[in-house]
């Protein structure tokens, strides 16, 4: 029987696994292939809804809310939304508050007695207060508007990357006025739901009826009231309601892009001025 030196045994040994281990990654990539091609997939069946590119003012690195347009979508959704969707993480008190709609605080406490909440120490239905958030309303199956600004994408970009949210961002509020804009007046009629055809919505038809309509909403500083501007105010509105910090993170953002700009110059003026003796002796 012929003897396998010790070494030659290690060098199998290892031979053996560097097979196995490249296998894993082999296998590791295919599934990461497989899981890729899925979610692209799902993301392209997902997203043939077509989203419009509205010009907000808070786009980019230096865009800031339009205080009057939020002004003007919180009545949107006071008069319209509120009777089916609710803003259950928002606070009264947060209208007040810089980078928001910015109401007066008798504003704010007048708003606030418009709703009806629920005491949480009695458990009795009072006016709402300034300390309380807007309540919840669930009753006919609408989802809440707290956060969905920040919970739909509109733009997904080519295979559903989302490579183009680099520079158009999200997309959210795009997606929520392009949904109120995009009702064709089409309808039918499907398992006893009435479904309206809407050319922004995923599956092309929604069970929700077109909310708005030119006119619905007057506006008090008498800003135009068609529909498309309607859904632009509260799409507005509702981007604040899920970023009521944007405007502090963006500002704090900007000084600090500004620190490391300064500190890598004196870093680099340091240097330069410490070598600058040894370069002259070399």
């Amino acid at each position: 029987m012929p003897i396998t030196h010790p070494k030659t045994h290690l060098r199998l040994r290892l031979n053996e696994q560097n097979k196995g281990t490249d296998e894993m990654i082999k296998n590791s990539i295919l599934a990461a292939l497989v899981a890729f091609g899925l979610g692209t997939g799902a993301a392209n069946a997902a997203g043939t809804g077509h989203t419009e590119d509205f010009a907000f003012s808070f786009e980019g690195p230096f865009g800031k809310f339009d205080v009057h347009q939020l002004q003007r979508g919180l009545q949107v959704y006071k008069e319209v939304c509120s009777a089916c969707h609710g803003l259950r993480q928002v606070a009264f008190r947060a209208l007040a508050e810089p980078g928001g709609p910015q109401l007066e605080a008798e504003q704010v406490k007048a708003f606030a007695a418009l709703f009806d909440v629920t005491d949480a120490e009695t458990g009795e239905t009072r006016p709402g207060r300034p300390s309380d958030k807007f309540p919840a309303n669930t009753a006919v199956g609408a989802p809440d508007l707290s956060l969905m600004a920040k919970a739909r994408a509109g733009f997904h970009g080519p295979m559903g990357l989302g490579i183009n949210q680099i520079v158009q961002g999200m997309g959210g509020a795009e997606y929520i006025a392009s949904i109120l804009t995009g009702f064709t007046g089409e309808e039918k009629t499907q398992a006893g739901v009435t479904l309206y055809e809407n050319h922004a919505f995923s599956s092309g038809w929604i069970s929700m009826n077109p909310p708005l309509e030119d006119g619905a909403v007057e506006y008090r500083d008498g800003h135009p009231n068609s529909v498309e501007h309607m859904a632009e105010d509260v799409s507005a509105f509702l981007m604040w309601a899920a970023e009521p910090k944007m405007m502090a993170r963006k500002n704090t953002g900007f000084l600090a892009v500004a620190f490391m700009v300064l500190l890598t110059s004196l870093l680099y003026l340091s240097n330069k001025k410490l070598w600058a003796g040894p370069k002259r002796k070399d």
